[in-house]
């Protein structure tokens, strides 16, 4: 009979601790960009723009960067560099409707992510970053309705 009772037990304790696994918040995230170095930042936008019809939505004031978009909600941020080689990709970006939120689940989760900080005067988004072990960093990114750059994008896009 006990031998009954703690199985019984187990199972109960065991299907408790599924559950409440399976039911942990999974972060809101999405994919937002990949990061690109370019050596040659005007002819690489003529490429994207003339060969493939895609926009331009936003460039860096520093003219070191700027942002083609792909589609709706997907974006290639092309990046001037002489250190690296043309289509090494430099980081990737994952959207959050929630930075705030989104910082803090991945941080439940044990990952290192810096504190969100002041909307980017490039893109107007508010970034954090996340330390990956394999590229080295994954910009996490909250477009605010007013003053994101990359959601006035996705919103005035036509199919």
């Amino acid at each position: 009979m006990r031998t009954v009772v703690v199985f019984a037990i187990g199972i109960l304790v065991g299907s408790g601790i599924q559950s409440a696994v399976a039911q942990s918040p999974r972060p809101n995230l999405r994919l937002n960009h990949v990061g690109i170095s370019v050596k040659d930042l005007p002819a690489a936008l003529k490429f994207y723009q003339e060969k493939l019809g895609f926009n331009e939505v936003v460039r860096n004031p520093n003219g070191m960067s700027a942002y083609i978009q792909v589609s709706r909600d997907t974006f290639l941020e092309l990046q001037a560099s002489t250190e690296r080689p043309d289509g090494q990709v430099t980081h990737f970006g994952m959207e959050t409707n929630d930075i705030k939120t989104t910082v803090g689940q991945l941080r439940a989760r044990g990952l290192m992510v810096s504190d969100p900080g002041a909307p980017s005067a490039f893109t107007g988004g508010i970034l954090a970053n996340v330390n990956d072990p394999v590229y080295g960093r994954i910009e996490l990114s909250e477009q605010p309705a007013n003053g994101g750059k990359l959601r006035a994008a996705s919103n005035a896009w036509k199919d």
